[in-house]
């Protein structure tokens, strides 16, 4: 081997200084093996980029459940449960605090929302019994998204369903006619 293609690996005890062979690639793979080891490489990473991608990723930490759930789902997420929530408020005409304990004005993290202690809450959970009730049994509703009834249907923004027609304002007088014709006085 020349010295031009050796390099030498110098450590401290002389025993080992001998030279090294650094020579051409194309000298020390003959093409058929090149080709062999390029293919080789190749499927390595390809299968490498698989298996990255199909590795299952690290859970997600999930708040802890939600306490004293006794009509939504216990696998129910934060947002579906505050979108539910929201529609209750709405189609009531109220605030967090007409069926959960806590102060108006005072931070969320303040209320005891697992509490029973309102009976509107209690209320509110025969009310959608019902709803459930009458949407799958009555209409044959298997997705709540498909609902035909809901909390809106009966209470229209009031705590009381509405059980009547709402009153109409008075109808406007009719238009005052002149009974007296021109010429007769």
């Amino acid at each position: 081997m020349s010295e031009d293609c050796a390099a030498h690996i110098s450590l401290p005890d002389t025993r080992f200084n001998r030279p090294v062979a650094v020579g051409n690639f194309h000298d020390r793979f003959p093409a058929m093996n090149r080709e062999k080891l390029a293919l080789a490489a190749g499927c390595a990473a390809f299968f490498a980029a698989v298996a990255t991608a199909q590795a299952p990723s690290a859970p997600v930490a999930q708040p802890p459940g939600f306490k004293n759930l006794q009509v939504f789902p216990k696998d129910i997420t934060r947002e579906q449960l505050i979108g539910n929530m929201k529609f209750f408020a709405q189609s009531l005409g109220v605030r967090c605090v007409h069926c959960h304990v806590g102060e108006e004005g005072k931070p969320m993290s303040t209320f005891n929302f697992a509490s029973d202690a309102k009976k509107e809450k209690l209320i509110a959970r025969k009310m959608l019994a019902m709803v459930h009730r009458i949407n799958g049994e009555d209409f044959g509703v298997k997705d709540s998204k498909e609902a035909k009834v809901t909390c809106y249907t009966c209470h229209r923004g009031s705590t009381k369903p509405l059980t009547a027609i709402p009153e109409q304002p008075a109808a406007p007088p009719p238009p005052a006619t002149n009974t007296t014709e021109r010429g007769n006085s």
